[in-house]
């Protein structure tokens, strides 16, 4: 990964920490234009199947974490000719 695009949202408020941690580069989409955020949205609704959005992030689990990235990492994509990016 070369790069994180981040919402404008304050659980973000933490991101220069995780960019150090995984040497990545990070930039924040505009409000109001959504297709900056695109492939942000749909990992969005592809974690709430894990990870409810009334489920409090700090109750979850490292080792849960780990399980539900492993399984949409897993997933295969139309784009790939349905073979894992992993």
């Amino acid at each position: 990964m070369r790069s994180i695009t981040y919402d404008n949202d304050k659980e973000f408020v933490g991101h220069e920490q995780v960019n150090t941690a995984i040497d990545c580069k990070s930039y924040f989409a505009k409000p109001y234009h959504s297709w900056e955020r695109g492939q942000n949205e749909n990992a969005n609704g592809l974690l709430r199947q894990y990870f409810p959005k009334s489920m409090k992030l700090i109750d979850i689990a490292k080792d849960d974490v780990k399980i539900a990235v492993n399984k949409l990492n897993s997933r295969p994509r139309k784009c790939l000719g349905l073979k894992t990016p992993c």
